[in-house]
């Protein structure tokens, strides 16, 4: 790492840019590992049920999964310096709005804002890097850079969450985003050159629209169904309406020329597979790691900054192992890495779903480690497989549609997984019963994909030398040569 670091620093600004970019990257990716370290206590403090806490874990996430393709066009098409720098301010100024929210209302409203800043921030601060290093091999060793130093806010964010909210409260874990935001903007707005791709392809606004709506609609069914009924009319039509926009959504991409979702790319059956798969990541990862917390505070009593240590080894063994896992897939074959990836992975969920209340942390903190190394080891290799199925001038677009798959399994892993714990609970199981469930549910789902990636992933090998993104976050890893600097125009 010393070595590429040198050669980014080879020229200062470069330097600069590095630090912005990773800082604002590490600002997003502490914010996703925060909030749960605190959801027990807002919980508390807020008088909110599951339901609550699921709103305000997707509330975010469900905007940056439909936004986050828009927001590298709209990087592009308008300026990577001009919306990087506006995703800094509305990420946190919304930062600011949750921790003063007085009700679960405004928070809800709050992470909404801040996903639509994080939209336009994660893809916005990559493609600048990219841009500042048209040489492919420089491109590469700052991209590792910038996930791997960024990556850091993962392993941070659950001490951090623990620590601030046993001391301050929950609003602490976002007043932390206010002196980052404000140093991202001072700067950025001094240091950061201006560039733009001048044939970057227009603004699919109905795509958006109806993607946003249609996933939203899904998500209320699916969170809501439990307490409101899942036979009620309010769910039976957010069911009915989701199926429509999608419908809807489906035919307007069919039909457009320069769509956000090319369906043409999912003829390619490595296209299809890799992004079935990441689905499945997102939604067994992020629904089972919505309660971690919860089942440390809950069940087995810890406290809030004990409970955020506790979590540490699903973050800590991801960020150790996905530098490795695209070098592992260039070697042996994305089939291979990511099928046992899924593998380890739904193991480790599967053993989580026979730990109980008396269960002591010796007992406990290596099947979180073996969940973390098992995702960490099919992140990277299924956004290689994604990239390899398209052309090259349509990487970044794929890497862009990989990442949104894992957000919207994300979204879904929270409202389904919380919607069967909540059903056991109805039935009078108690919440640990609930969770052991939510836990054996996804390892389940996970081993099961694990089957099907190894029957239909191709067999296939990223190229030697190619860019092989570190993490599924990044929706521009690859951009095109007609990239000019703005003030050059």
């Amino acid at each position: 790492m010393a070595a590429s670091l040198a050669a980014v620093r080879s020229r200062p600004n470069r330097a600069v840019l590095l630090t912005v970019t990773c800082l604002g990257q590490f600002m997003v990716l502490l914010d996703n590992a925060i909030v749960g370290a605190a959801l027990p206590d807002m919980q508390h403090r807020l008088h909110t049920q599951l339901t609550g806490l699921q709103w305000i874990v997707d509330a975010y996430v469900l905007l940056v999964a439909m936004l986050l393709l828009s927001g590298g066009v709209f990087a592009d098409r308008f300026g990577r310096k001009r919306v990087y720098l506006a995703g800094v301010a509305v990420f946190t100024a919304a930062s600011v709005l949750c921790s003063l929210a007085p009700s679960v209302g405004w928070l809800i409203a709050g992470r909404v804002l801040q996903g639509i800043g994080a939209a336009a921030l994660s893809p916005a601060s990559l493609a600048l890097l990219a841009a500042a290093c048209p040489v492919p091999q420089e491109r590469i060793k700052a991209i590792g850079l910038w996930a791997g130093l960024s990556g850091i806010g993962l392993a941070a964010g659950p001490v951090a969450g623990g620590v601030l909210t046993d001391a301050f409260g929950w609003p602490a874990i976002f007043l932390v985003n206010l002196p980052i935001g404000v140093i991202l903007l001072m700067v950025g707005l001094r240091h950061l050159d201006e560039s733009r791709n001048p044939s970057a392809p227009a603004i699919d606004i109905p795509g958006t629209v109806l993607s946003v709506l249609a996933v939203g609609a899904l998500t209320y069914g699916l969170i809501e169904g439990g307490a409101r009924g899942w036979t009620s009319p309010m769910i039976l039509s957010s069911f009915a309406a989701a199926a429509i926009l999608l419908a809807a959504f489906l035919a307007v991409e069919a039909r457009r020329s320069a769509p956000m979702l090319p369906l043409r790319l999912f003829r390619q059956r490595l296209f299809t597979v890799s992004n079935t798969a990441m689905t499945a990541v997102g939604f067994a990862l992020m629904g089972s790691s919505f309660f971690f917390s919860q089942f440390f505070v809950y069940v087995q009593g810890s406290s809030i900054l004990r409970a955020g240590l506790q979590t540490l080894p699903v973050s800590v063994a991801m960020v150790i192992v996905s530098p490795y896992a695209g070098r592992l897939a260039v070697r042996y074959g994305f089939r291979s890495v990511v099928t046992i990836g899924l593998a380890v992975a739904g193991s480790g969920l599967l053993a989580l779903g026979v730990v109980r209340a008396d269960t002591g942390y010796g007992n406990v903190w290596w099947r979180l480690g073996v969940v973390g190394i098992g995702f960490a080891l099919t992140m990277s290799p299924l956004t290689g497989a994604a990239i390899q199925a398209v052309s090259p001038q349509e990487g970044g677009l794929a890497s862009g549609i990989s990442s949104t798959t894992r957000q919207i399994g994300a979204v879904l892993g929270v409202a389904v997984l919380g919607a069967a714990v909540r059903t056991r609970q109805s039935g009078g199981a108690s919440f640990a019963t609930g969770l052991n469930s939510a836990f054996v549910a996804a390892g389940a789902i996970t081993l099961a994909t694990a089957v099907f990636t190894g029957l239909w992933l191709a067999r296939s090998k990223p190229v030697e030398g190619s860019a092989v993104p570190h993490r599924a976050t990044d929706p521009h890893a690859v951009t095109t040569s007609n990239e000019v600097p703005a003030n050059s125009r």
